[in-house]
């Protein structure tokens, strides 16, 4: 049987964090993408002093999930000004659900979801919504199948490369 345990971080996990980060976004966006724009994304979205910043930042928290004790992947959400498009009071962006790739297909992403819709309830959200690049065919069909539909849509880039995100908004 598997224990699932998540855990919110701290300063302490920086580096965790980091490694974490590099991995599932690489793992995930590597094959799609330019070496030079990976490279490009990764220098400018992963420093150390990028996520210092957002670990300090109050309006952000960041969860680690654990399957057996082993570091499975992560959770970002954001409220306020902290999220990454111009949003209403009454919203919880997800900006990140990453999840190495030996522990997809595992019911890890549906443990962080559920995880950010408590968070969202708990700080009377009234809606929860997320960027996911309109090529990633396996996050939107795990987010349409827990209740997001396509309510617009805002650039995204990739090194020098402009891409399309669409935004996907859950009702609470």
């Amino acid at each position: 049987m598997t224990s699932i345990t998540i855990k919110k971080c701290s300063m302490e996990d920086l580096q965790i964090l980091q490694q974490i980060s590099i991995e599932t976004f690489s793992d995930t966006f590597k094959d799609q993408n330019s070496p030079e724009n990976m490279k490009a994304y990764l220098d400018k979205a992963y420093t150390s002093n990028k996520l210092e910043m957002e670990l300090l930042n109050t309006s952000s928290q960041f969860f680690f999930i654990y399957s057996n004790a082993e570091l499975a992947g992560y959770l970002k959400v954001n409220i306020g000004d902290a999220q990454s498009e111009e949003m209403d009071d009454e919203s919880l962006e997800i900006e990140r659900i990453y999840v190495r790739s030996r522990f997809q297909k595992r019911g890890i992403g549906k443990y962080l979801m559920n995880k950010a819709i408590e968070i969202a309830i708990e700080l009377n959200k009234k809606a929860i919504w997320l960027g996911v690049w309109e090529k990633n065919q396996n996050a939107i069909a795990f987010y349409s199948k827990n209740g997001f539909v396509k309510t617009g849509a805002h650039a995204f880039y990739m090194g020098d490369e402009e891409q399309v995100d669409y935004i996907l908004t859950k009702t609470l």
